[in-house]
């Protein structure tokens, strides 16, 4: 460890502040890799219900960020807030247990306690989150600011190998099929247990080495009570409160209001989702409206605003994994890994695998390209990601389009798939977090991260809303078949189907209609793929347009 730190000259705090985040994405992936299949199978859930609690969950995950930045900047201080989110999200994981234990004989009261395991889990999250990310940026002194990038995809590998142990582990535990392909349903509780002692040992570990090791370059407390800030640790000349006037809260209360208003009622969206875009877009109103930003650091929260909403797009495509392409991976997937057939909810581990091989070689291509004064400015790498994950999706299109509805897509084409989408991610997550890291007023920071989360939460929201509109999947032609309807004549207009045949597929969760996304049809999975293509690839040609006009907002940043 200390090697490691000599080597690369990252202070310890870094590994420290890794190890947390990596038992958190532990417990939080290895929940997300088998929430869906536990709602859908346990809990007796539509998927295409599944797939909107599911973009809704996440989406509150990103969106509480805001609130744990606003009381850690104010009250109680980044350190307080990480070890009060991590012993939530135990509880909470405790509660999905609980939940999955009992739903044989009490499927009600499982209800319930899965719906507040999921409340206690997303406020814990919103105290974890931001904080843990705006302490990373303070362990390096002003002048070594440039190695946030660096560091911020070596604190990323921390997480992806966290996802990685928690989409191998709870699985293998939780989601268990015999050797006639029977799902045990009662295991997904083991999945959910694992996950609560991963959050624990997590926050034990930062609770006993944060004294020693999470301290600025001068070796004092980070993320201690904010009444306790010191002026050094602030640019000279920079505002160490923020200052939002009274007529600037009503105003926003207000705009929130009239925003939730049209989201919900003009864009039909549900309330979750509106509380999400709506908050979203008040708070980042109501930072720009303080009074003690200078120009520079005006423009500069532009900047973090304009990528944000750029990496809307990225998640709404990137987070297809825990639904769509489960349940693709479920029941369209030949999941024959050199000779083992792999559960559908471990698909998804190529991910954290390619992310923990490919950070440092990607760290390391950074460096090198700044010492030739090369590297591309952050939202260029972002463009980039973009335009990778509108291929990724390209490649499965066009490998679905002959499936029918009865063939089976090879397990190979979703690994590709997982690995354009991990070079994709390197290229825009960690460089976003490194980006707001570096742009945002230090008053700011953790409340900045948590608009920056927003985007994340958005991404995640739109992601429900896009995993919903996924046509039917082979298994759902074959169950009809069984049934004596012939499901492809009914999605055609061509079979009227009766009454009790409408009620059949009802009783087994088969939908009697195609999905319609802006306003059209979509009939199979190659369209399916496509929306995916089309809005990655706008959004990655628009922002790569744009970067000249971000690099003079920027003011020297890279």
């Amino acid at each position: 460890m200390s090697e490691a730190a000599v080597k690369t000259g990252h202070p310890k705090g870094l590994w420290v502040l890794f190890g947390t985040e990596m038992w958190e994405r532990f417990n939080f992936y290895g929940m997300r890799a088998i929430l869906t299949l536990f709602l859908v199978n346990s809990l007796m859930m539509k998927e295409e219900d599944a797939s909107l609690i599911y973009g809704g969950f996440l989406g509150l995950c990103y969106l509480t960020p805001m609130l744990g930045g606003f009381v850690a900047d104010r009250f109680f201080g980044n350190r307080n807030c990480i070890l009060l989110g991590g012993l939530m999200m135990a509880v909470g994981q405790f509660l999905l247990f609980a939940s999955a234990s009992i739903f044989g004989t009490n499927i009600s009261l499982a209800t319930t306690l899965m719906w507040s395991a999921l409340g206690i889990i997303i406020f814990g999250n919103g105290f974890f989150k931001p904080n843990i990310s705006s302490m990373v940026g303070s362990l390096y002194p002003k002048q070594e600011k440039s190695k946030l990038d660096t560091a911020f995809t070596i604190f990323y590998m921390g997480i992806n190998l966290g996802a990685f142990l928690g989409q191998l582990i709870c699985p293998i535990v939780g989601d268990v099929k015999d050797n006639a392909g029977i799902r045990d349903i009662h295991a997904f509780k083991w999945g959910f247990l694992a996950a609560s002692m991963a959050m624990l040992i997590g926050t034990f570990v930062f609770y006993v080495l944060k004294d020693k090791y999470v301290v600025t370059p001068e070796g004092r407390p980070l993320g201690g009570l904010p009444s306790k800030n010191e002026a050094s640790d602030f640019e000279e000349g920079e505002s160490q409160k923020a200052v939002f006037s009274e007529t600037a809260l009503v105003i926003a209360g207000i705009v929130f209001l009239a925003l939730g208003a049209i989201i919900h009622f003009v864009f039909d969206q549900n309330l979750i989702y509106t509380l999400i875009y709506s908050s979203g877009l008040t708070l980042a109103g109501l930072i720009v409206s303080d009074t003690s930003l200078t120009k520079v650091e005006r423009d500069r929260i532009f900047v973090i605003y304009i990528v944000a909403f750029f990496i809307i797009f990225f998640w709404a495509a990137f987070e297809q994994a825990g639904s769509s392409l489960t349940f693709i991976a479920d029941n369209q997937t030949d999941r024959n890994f050199f000779g083992w057939n792999m559960p559908p909810s471990m698909v998804q581990i190529f991910n954290g695998l390619f992310v923990v091989a490919f950070a440092i070689p990607f760290s390391m291509l950074w460096d090198y390209l700044r010492s030739k004064d090369r590297e591309p400015i952050s939202p260029m790498k972002q463009a980039f990601g973009l335009a990778l994950i509108a291929l990724s999706y390209f490649i499965i299109a066009y490998n679905v389009k002959d499936l029918g509805n009865s063939g089976l897509l090879a397990i190979k084409w979703l690994i590709l798939l997982y690995l354009i989408q991990t070079a994709a991610e390197l290229c825009l997550s960690p460089i976003g977090l490194s980006l707001v890291g570096k742009l945002s007023p230090k008053r700011f920071s953790s409340l900045l991260y948590g608009v920056f989360f927003l985007s994340n939460a958005s991404g995640y929201a739109l992601a429900g809303t896009l995993g919903s509109i996924m046509p039917a999947t082979g298994d759902k032609f074959i169950k009809a078949k069984e049934l004596g309807i012939d499901l492809q004549g009914v999605l055609d207009k061509t079979v009227t189907p009766t009454a009790e045949q409408l009620q059949l597929l009802a009783t087994n969760q088969i939908s009697d209609h195609n999905p319609i996304f802006a306003g059209f049809e979509i009939h199979n999975l190659f369209e399916f793929f496509m929306v995916f293509v089309i809005l990655t690839g706008l959004a990655a040609v628009i922002l790569f347009s744009l970067t000249p006009f971000l690099k003079k907002m920027m003011h020297g940043i890279r």
